[in-house]
């Protein structure tokens, strides 16, 4: 069976918005062509080792589908129609697991959940008939994930190449509340315009995440580099010998950290242990210095690029608080931080007139549920 994105070798990259720009980018230099922005994510062509890449180096992409079979969609016994009419054992077996997610909108089929369970019951179905024993589903960690797409009747039933989200990179074993997602810190990063000129400093780093962005820009680790696995080896058409290529290619363009470009602190000690257990998982990470400390203990952060997701609403305890605190950074940006360019990200967007200092530029970016805005401060 021939699928559509053999034929026209398209794909669809999954983006947060507020990363149209930047997504783009990184599929122009992993060798993308014809890219096409379209509702929260990017249409783009591309070979073999150009999705491979793309899955592999990509830091804002959130996943990339390729699309199997394409269909006007009615009604839910269609749908279980023209999903069995896919030939699924060409693409995984009976000991592999699976899961479907879903999106549906201004159709016949209203509901998501209720779509993505007439997709796995055809599969299973298929899968019985021919074997008399189906696939296991595994909602949490499945070997293969099958997206599906409906809108205005219009389906597209898709394998996810990524293999489940690319913010997961794997370091971030260790979490605090309400963490920022590793593809939005890579974005602030990419933002800043940091190339190591300047040191870098997290002074309320929490988890670490940014740090660990951070680094891996730095050192150019690859976005997938902990990652065991990719959907893109379920592709009937996956060369393991170019995805063994481009592995090799870019592990061996990663450098080492200068030691003490990279420092973070936060006044948390579960925040501490956290980042550096969270850094010691990627190459180089040991090379980040991480200490226990308020921001306001530190003397100077002068001719530094700071960046940093300040706490807010109850990770402060509420809105009075966590207004103190922003005044209370302002303040040392301003009093401490000379020659310093500071990129804070803020969830609550009502914060950023508590800082008291005039932007240099505001973006949109969101975190999750959350609508925020990343914001730069030039302090002379």
């Amino acid at each position: 069976m021939t699928f559509i994105y053999q034929k026209t070798r398209q794909f669809f990259a999954q983006i947060s918005t507020g990363m149209e720009e930047i997504a783009t980018q990184e599929l122009k230099e992993q060798g993308a062509t014809r890219i096409r922005p379209a509702f929260r994510g990017i249409h783009f062509t591309a070979t073999p080792a150009c999705l491979y890449r793309v899955n592999y180096l990509a830091r804002t992409i959130t996943r990339v589908l390729a699309p199997l079979r394409g269909f006007r969609c009615p009604d839910p016994d269609t749908l279980y129609r023209e999903t069995r009419a896919v030939s699924w054992p060409d693409l995984f077996r009976l000991d592999h697991t699976f899961a479907v997610f879903a999106n549906v909108s201004h159709s016949g089929i209203t509901h998501s959940r209720y779509a993505a369970l007439r997709v796995k019951d055809a599969i299973a179905d298929q899968f019985r008939d021919r074997f008399d024993r189906r696939p296991d589903v595994n909602p949490d960690s499945p070997d293969l994930w099958i997206n599906l797409h409906i809108h205005k009747d219009r389906a597209t039933i898709s394998l996810d190449t990524s293999g489940g989200s690319l913010h997961r990179r794997g370091y971030r074993k260790t979490g605090l509340e309400a963490p920022m997602q590793e593809t939005l810190a890579a974005a602030v990063i990419r933002l800043s315009g940091w190339d190591g000129e300047q040191p870098l400093c997290d002074p309320m780093c929490g988890a670490g995440t940014l740090l660990c962005e951070a680094l891996m820009h730095y050192c150019r680790t690859p976005a997938g580099f902990l990652r065991n696995k990719f959907g893109f080896e379920f592709l009937p058409d996956f060369d393991p010998t170019i995805w063994r290529s481009v592995k090799q290619k870019a592990d061996k363009k990663i450098r080492p950290l200068p030691p003490g470009l990279i420092t973070g602190s936060d006044m948390a000690e579960e925040a501490v242990g956290a980042v550096r257990k969270n850094v010691e998982k990627l190459p180089h990470g040991d090379d980040i210095r991480i200490s226990r400390r308020r921001f306001e203990d530190i003397p100077a952060l002068e001719n530094t690029v700071i960046v940093s997701n300040p706490p807010y609403g109850h990770r402060m305890g509420g809105k009075e608080e966590t207004g103190d605190l922003m005044k209370d950074l302002g303040d040392f940006l301003k009093q401490r931080c000379k020659g310093s360019t500071a990129f804070l990200y803020f969830g609550d967007r009502e914060m950023i007139k508590r800082i008291g200092l005039k932007p240099a530029w505001k973006k949109p970016l969101r975190n999750g549920p959350l609508d925020g805005r990343l914001v730069k401060y030039e302090l002379y």
